[in-house]
């Protein structure tokens, strides 16, 4: 069984910054796609950032480059994403997923991952 758990989440001012964590467990092959998304209130789930667990592709968004950095513990089977100069916009629910049927990140759309965690809260405050 496919399992992914976030944590990490919280309030921070803005400028500052958190570090998520996704921890992944029962993927079926030693690579996979790892990704970050998330998702504000009234707003439609966005990639943010995804790697090729096991691997080196790393994407990262346009609206999030410079200010956020994907990396992986693989010992560990952790993915985390450190978010820097954080502003309000960021504010969303983030969440990891993978996608298990592949062995290489297809692309930043949501609709390629199929096995989701429950969510950590980011709120940025002004």
């Amino acid at each position: 069984q496919v399992r992914l758990v976030e944590s990490g989440g919280g309030s921070v001012q803005t400028g500052g910054s958190l570090r998520l964590g996704c921890a992944a467990s029962g993927l079926p092959y030693r690579n996979y796609c790892i990704g970050w998304f998330r998702q504000a209130p009234g707003k439609e789930r966005e990639g943010v950032a995804h790697i090729y667990f096991g691997g080196h592709d790393t994407y990262v968004a346009e609206s999030v480059k410079g200010r956020f950095t994907i990396s992986q513990d693989f010992a560990k089977k952790m993915v985390y994403l450190q978010m820097d100069s954080l502003k309000p916009e960021d504010t969303a629910m983030y969440y990891c997923a993978t996608d298990p049927n592949h062995t290489y990140c297809r692309g930043a759309d949501p609709n390629f991952f199929n096995w989701w965690g429950q969510g950590t809260q980011v709120t940025v405050s002004s």
